[in-house]
C-alpha cells in the first residue's frame, strides 16, 4: 500500500511539471550527442527494453517541439528523450532533461535516442501507447502476426466479404466481427478478444501494409493501405480502412480474392432475370454512353460489373482503372491506382488517365465515381464517345444522376442530361438466398396468424403463386449450419434484386434530371422490391427479408394508395424498364 501511495504522489508531482523556461530544477552536464542510442525503424522501437510506455509531450507542454524532440516515459518509469539526429544534443534537449529530472523522473540509459521524423511524430502522437511494451521480441511479433492471419483466414475460408476489428479502449475486451451473407456477425470462436491483444495485433499487422499513410498504426487517425498474402491456397488482398472512433480504432478489412478469373459468375447466377439481362446486353451492343451501377457498400456492384464486361466480344479493347483490381477479366488491360487518404492531388491517376485516352480502346471500366477527381474523369471519358462502365454509391437507380451531380462529385447536370451520356442506370441489392431446407409458407402459416397476415399484406401489393413462397428454416440443416452461426442458419449465399432505368427511352426523364428532379418522376419504375418479390414467388427469398431490406408490405400498400414514392427508393412498386 505504501508503495502504491508513493507512486500516486510521484505521478501527481509529475503532472505539476514547471514551464520550459524554468531551468533551476537541477544542474546536469551537457549531453554528448555521440552517446545517444539509435532507433532506425519501427521494429527497433518495438524491441526497446525497457519498452516505451507513453509520450510526455502534453504533460510538459512541448507539443510544438514534436517535429524535433519528444520526452517519453519507459515501462520501468524512467524517462528518455527521443529526437532527430540534429537535435539530440541541442540546448532544448538539455533543458528538457533538466525538467524531467526536476519532475522526479530517473533518466534511462541511454537517456536519449535518435529517431527518424515519421517515427518521432508517431511517438509524440502516442501511436504506440496501447501497444508498445508487449510486442518486444521477434517471436512475440510472429505470434501476434500469426493470430492476425488466423482471423483473416477464417474469413477467407468461410467466404466473408469483410473482417471488422472494433477496438474499445474503455473495455478489457473488444469485438471481432465478419460480414457474411450481408450480415454483421461475431463467430463464437473469436468472442471476448482482449483489447490489448487486438491493439498489439493491429500494430504488428500494419508493419506489412503497403501504400499506407503513416509509418506505424495510429489509432488516432484514419489510415488505409493494402496487404497481399496467400490464405487457404488462395491469393487474397486485404484492403485496410481504419477509422478513429470515440472508443478506439475501428478497422475494416475487405477480403478480395485475387486472380478470380474462374470465379466471375455469370449474370444469370447472380440473380438477374432474363428481361434485365436483355437490357444489359443491349447496352453492351450499343456504342457510346455510360452504364452506371449503384448500390450500398457491399451490394455486389463490382462483381456484376466484372460479369458484364466479361461478356464483351474479343474484338473490343477493354481498359480498366480500378482501386484496386478485384477480378481478373479475360482480355481486359487492367490497372490498379491506389489513392491515399491524405492526398488531394493524385499525379499517378492523372497520368494514367492521359495515357488511357491515347490507347485506342473501345470500352473503359472506371472502378468507382466517388469524388471530384473521378467525376471529372467520368466526364472526360464519357464525353469522348467510348463506352464507360462504372459504379457509384446511391440509394436508387433514379438517384444516380443526383448523386453524380452532387457537390461532392460535381458532374454537370447538363452533361448528364445530354442524350447519349447515360445509357443504362442499374441499382442493385443483395438479399440472403434461402437454403433448400426452407419451409413452404402455406404449410408454416397453418395456425399462425402472424404469417397469415404477412401473406395477406404481400398478396395485396405483389401478386403471384403463393405455393412458391418459402420461409427461412431457423434450425437450418447440415449444409447451412457449417459456419456455426445461428444468424445464418437457413441461408445459402445471396442473390441480386435490381431495378433499371434506360434514359434514352424516356426523354422527359432527361429533362427531369436537368431540372434537379423537380416534379414527379416521369419514368414508371418497377423497383428492386418488386424484383425481389418476383424471386420470392420462386422460393429464392424469404418475404420477411424483403421487408427488412426495403419496407413492410403494409407501408407499400399505403404508398401506392397515396401515389407517394419512398424517399431514395424510386417508387419501389412501379414498373421496371425491361420487365413485364
Amino acid at each position: 500500500m505504501l508503495k502504491r501511495l508513493t507512486g500516486w504522489r510521484m505521478a501527481a508531482s509529475r503532472e505539476a511539471a514547471p514551464a520550459l523556461s524554468v531551468r533551476e530544477a537541477c544542474d546536469l552536464p551537457r549531453y554528448a550527442a555521440a552517446s545517444a542510442g539509435v532507433l532506425p525503424d519501427t521494429e527497433a522501437l518495438l524491441s526497446l527494453k525497457p519498452a516505451l510506455r507513453r509520450s510526455l509531450s502534453a504533460q510538459f507542454g512541448v507539443e510544438a517541439l514534436a517535429a524535433r524532440l519528444c520526452p517519453v516515459e519507459l515501462e520501468d518509469s524512467s524517462a528518455a528523450i527521443f529526437a532527430l539526429a540534429e537535435h539530440v544534443g541541442s540546448d532544448q534537449a538539455d533543458e528538457l532533461a533538466r525538467r524531467l529530472v526536476g519532475a522526479g523522473f530517473a533518466m534511462a540509459e541511454p537517456a536519449r535516442y535518435v529517431l527518424n521524423a515519421s517515427l518521432l511524430l508517431a511517438v509524440a502522437r502516442d501511436a504506440f501507447r496501447h501497444s508498445a511494451g508487449l510486442v518486444q521480441a521477434v517471436d512475440g511479433r510472429g505470434a501476434l502476426a500469426e493470430a492476425f492471419h488466423e482471423l483473416v483466414e477464417w474469413g477467407v475460408v468461410n467466404r466473408a466479404s469483410d473482417l471488422h476489428l472494433n477496438v474499445n479502449l474503455r473495455e478489457p475486451e473488444s469485438e471481432v466481427k465478419y460480414t457474411l451473407c450481408g450480415r454483421y456477425v461475431a463467430p463464437e470462436c473469436f468472442r471476448r478478444m482482449p483489447t490489448r491483444m487486438l491493439m498489439e495485433m493491429l500494430s504488428v499487422a500494419w508493419m506489412d501494409i503497403s501504400g499506407g499513410n503513416g509509418a506505424v498504426f495510429d489509432p488516432g487517425i484514419e489510415q488505409q493501405g493494402s496487404l497481399s498474402r496467400n490464405y487457404a491456397g488462395r491469393e487474397v488482398m486485404l484492403r485496410w480502412a481504419s477509422m478513429a472512433s470515440e472508443t478506439g480504432p475501428s478497422v475494416c478489412l475487405r477480403l478480395l480474392e485475387k486472380n478470380r478469373l474462374a470465379s466471375i459468375p455469370p449474370l444469370e447466377s447472380l440473380g438477374y432475370p432474363p428481361a434485365q439481362i436483355a437490357l444489359l446486353e443491349q447496352a453492351l451492343c450499343s456504342g457510346g454512353g455510360a452504364v452506371v451501377f449503384a448500390g450500398t457498400v457491399g451490394s455486389g456492384k463490382s462483381t456484376t460489373l466484372a460479369s458484364l464486361i466479361a461478356r464483351l466480344p474479343a474484338d473490343r479493347k477493354v481498359v480498366t482503372i480500378e482501386d484496386p483490381v478485384e477480378y481478373t477479366i479475360p482480355g481486359a488491360i487492367q490497372n490498379s491506382i491506389a489513392r491515399r487518404l491524405d492526398t488531394d492531388a493524385h499525379a499517378a491517376f492523372a497520368t494514367k488517365l492521359r495515357a488511357l485516352k491515347r490507347s485506342a480502346m473501345s470500352d473503359v471500366l472506371l472502378g468507382e465515381i466517388r469524388d471530384c477527381e473521378t467525376g471529372l474523369a467520368f466526364m472526360d471519358l464519357a464525353g469522348s464517345g467510348v463506352n464507360v462502365y462504372t459504379t457509384v454509391h446511391a440509394p436508387s437507380a433514379a438517384f444516380i444522376p443526383e448523386r453524380m451531380a452532387s457537390d461532392f462529385i460535381g458532374v454537370s447536370r447538363d452533361f448528364l442530361a445530354m442524350p447519349g451520356t447515360l445509357k443504362l442506370l442499374v441499382w442493385q441489392a443483395l438479399l440472403p438466398k434461402l437454403c433448400d431446407c426452407a419451409i413452404p409458407m402455406l404449410r408454416a402459416m397453418r395456425g399462425n396468424r402472424h404469417i397469415e397476415q404477412r401473406l395477406e399484406d404481400l398478396s395485396a401489393v405483389f401478386s403471384g403463386p403463393a405455393e412458391g413462397l418459402r420461409l427461412r428454416n431457423p434450425h437450418g440443416c447440415s449444409d447451412c449450419r457449417k459456419q456455426g452461426l445461428p444468424e445464418l442458419y437457413g441461408y445459402e449465399g445471396r442473390s441480386v434484386a435490381a431495378e433499371m432505368i434506360e434514359p434514352r427511352s424516356h426523354p422527359h426523364w432527361l429533362e427531369w434530371v436537368r431540372e434537379r428532379g423537380r416534379g414527379g418522376l416521369p419514368v414508371p419504375v418497377r423497383g428492386a422490391m418488386a424484383s425481389a418479390m418476383d424471386a420470392a414467388y420462386q422460393g429464392v427469398f424469404d418475404p420477411a427479408d424483403i421487408e427488412q431490406r426495403f419496407h413492410p408490405f403494409s407501408v407499400e400498400a399505403r404508398l401506392r394508395a397515396s401515389a407517394a414514392p419512398v424517399p431514395g427508393e424510386a417508387a419501389a412498386g412501379g414498373l421496371v424498364a425491361g420487365q413485364s
